[in-house]
């Protein structure tokens, strides 16, 4: 076991927890997502979770399957719903976990797209069911606490600073912005070397919600400085697949879990 399996376990305990909060009502209910229901939010969890499990438990015939149907990991919805679909998620997400409590840190995983090592696979699990939890907790107003497991996240969203520009075919800025956030616990966290004139501080929770964009950079009280810093986090992203928009400003605000 390494320690991103145990910060992943926990991000889905604490979804699991929040799911069974829901009233049958409200799983087809519309979220910030795409306009997905909460059914289908699940499901965008669930499809990825599942060719996970497959992919950590027959690798060669992951690889197969991608090279015969093509990379279409996340369907958005399915025969089941609600408290059915919560059960058929947590069944697959606790054997994801299981299985790579059992590989060592250094293995590679095949994904949709180059292998990844088992750590950022682990991590981009994470990151995926972090943010689209906060789909639901944005939908019905309900103010979230984190943890400092949110550090796996941060340095996802620091590392893929390039990813952001390459990936929509822009030149990748030389004067790579100094980070100063506080964790959840009050800790500092710090990349790169300061600078007066080329950096973002504040909330490592906020900072998480532009990098997986959800939400938008005027939408959080990160303090911005320098232009490389202005307009990475004007387009950050740090998930993988085409490049996308962040939702507009005041689409994703929630001003109480801001400040929690």
């Amino acid at each position: 076991m390494f320690q991103q399996v145990t910060d992943l376990r926990e991000e889905g305990e604490d979804l699991y927890k929040y799911l069974k909060t829901l009233k049958d009502d409200q799983w087809p209910i519309h979220t910030p997502f795409k306009n997905l229901t909460c059914n289908q939010v699940v499901w965008h969890l669930h499809g990825s979770d599942k060719a996970a499990v497959y992919s950590l438990k027959d690798p060669q015939g992951f690889r197969d399957t991608i090279a015969e149907r093509g990379k279409d990991p996340d369907p958005m919805g399915g025969d089941i719903e609600g408290v059915e679909l919560r059960e058929k998620w947590w069944e697959y997400f606790t054997e994801m976990c299981d299985l790579m409590d059992e590989l060592g840190p250094d293995a590679r995983v095949p994904w949709f797209g180059p292998d990844m090592g088992i750590r950022m696979f682990t991590t981009a699990r994470q990151m995926e069911t972090w943010a689209h939890a906060q789909d639901m907790y944005d939908v019905f107003d309900d103010i979230r606490t984190n943890t400092d497991r949110i550090k796996n996240i941060v340095v996802i969203g620091v590392k893929t600073f390039g990813w952001t520009y390459v990936n929509r075919k822009l030149e990748v800025p030389s004067d790579v912005p100094y980070i100063n956030l506080t964790s959840p616990s009050g800790e500092s966290w710090e990349f790169g070397e300061p600078k007066d004139n080329n950096y973002i501080k504040g909330c490592a929770v906020q900072f998480a919600h532009v990098a997986t964009q959800g939400r938008n950079i005027q939408d959080v009280h990160l303090e911005v400085v320098g232009d490389v810093a202005t307009h990475w986090m004007s387009i950050a992203q740090c998930f993988a697949g085409p490049h996308k928009d962040p939702p507009a400003p005041g689409i994703r605000h929630c001003e109480g879990y801001l400040t929690a």
